[in-house]
């Protein structure tokens, strides 16, 4: 009986994820050379339970084996080592057996696309992606997508919010796949980083990306004009190359975030103006729900911090997005 794996090149080589799916990753390795690789044995990274042991942008380490398929022999990775990871951008599994699942791994920055309708993007989903890539130091760029469909509600919602992320220091940018405003600028930013973009399903992503990237063709959807939401165009993330420069990460859609590998006392601490604030609280474990002479609340009566970010804060701290503070 035939061997079903068969060692071709005991050399292990150096390469980087480019899809993974499940127990299966691509990669890309130093010679350019795309090789489907195998997670070797019951591989798990000691440093978080997830549902993928093997992330999108990871870097690893691989040698080469003949896979025997019912007498087909075909040539594949064995991936045997990931190196440590710079950082990772995580969400809440839908897999109740696991924590967490790694969305990419070893980014330069993140592009959070987000529609102010059609389908709503709401400053809760907006908050926990900020506060996700804060907890890793992973720079966000707020992309304000499909602006040809704002009404004159639309534009004053679109002041409100760039105004809010603007003064804590998230840059903001403006898109239309429809007529290409802000296309140079997103092209200008992206150029020669390691990008990921991230945001619910139907905000234009792949649309985006497609037109970046002319010649992906990538599979776009449709939104649902009953639920005003986007169906899955994205099944899982994948990785490709600019002509221009750098790459990109392409990430399903995805309907919310869960903080995980977080204490309640450390949540403030990625807020940026809420932690500014916070040093002048009496209290220097203040919590910044029910102490007095709190300088983080008083911040929010004054309007030098705003209430929806105070809003998104109470909901992480008491994983509750309906709790609602009394000024």
């Amino acid at each position: 009986m035939a061997k079903k794996y068969i060692f071709v090149n005991k050399n292990l080589k150096k390469a980087r994820v480019i899809k993974s799916t499940g127990s299966w990753a691509t990669v890309k390795n130093d010679d350019n050379q795309i090789v489907d690789c195998k997670i070797k044995g019951n591989f798990r990274l000691k440093e978080i339970k997830n549902t993928n042991p093997v992330a999108v942008g990871d870097l690893v380490e691989y040698d080469t084996i003949e896979h025997n398929d019912n007498g087909t022999i075909n040539s594949i990775g064995l991936i045997h080592k990931i190196e440590k990871r710079k950082n990772y951008i995580i969400r809440k599994s839908q897999n109740l057996s696991k924590q967490a699942h790694i969305i990419a791994a070893n980014i330069d920055q993140a592009f959070l696309i987000i529609t102010i309708n059609f389908p709503l993007t709401t400053t809760t989903f907006i908050d926990r992606f900020l506060v996700s890539a804060e907890a890793y130091s992973i720079p966000v760029t707020l992309v304000f997508n499909k602006i040809d469909r704002f009404d004159k509600k639309h534009i004053d919602k679109l002041k409100l919010l760039t105004k809010t992320y603007e003064n804590i220091g998230y840059k903001c940018l403006q898109t239309s796949a429809k007529t290409g405003e802000g296309i140079d600028t997103l092209k200008t930013e992206m150029t020669d980083k390691i990008n990921v973009v991230s945001g619910h399903s139907g905000v234009g992503k792949s649309t985006l990306i497609n037109i970046l990237q002319p010649g992906l063709n990538l599979k776009t959807n449709e939104i649902s004009e009953s639920h005003k939401t986007g169906k899955h165009s994205t099944t899982f993330a994948e990785m490709f190359e600019f002509d221009f420069g750098g790459y990109i990460i392409d990430t399903p859609g995805i309907k919310a975030y869960g903080m995980l590998e977080m204490e309640a006392w450390e949540i403030s601490h990625y807020f940026p103006e809420i932690f500014k604030v916070s040093k002048n609280c009496q209290f220097q474990n203040c919590s910044h729900t029910h102490e007095p002479e709190c300088a983080v609340k008083t911040a929010i009566k004054n309007g030098e911090i705003a209430e929806s970010r105070y809003i998104s804060y109470l909901g992480l701290l008491e994983k509750d997005d309906k709790h609602r503070a009394a000024f």
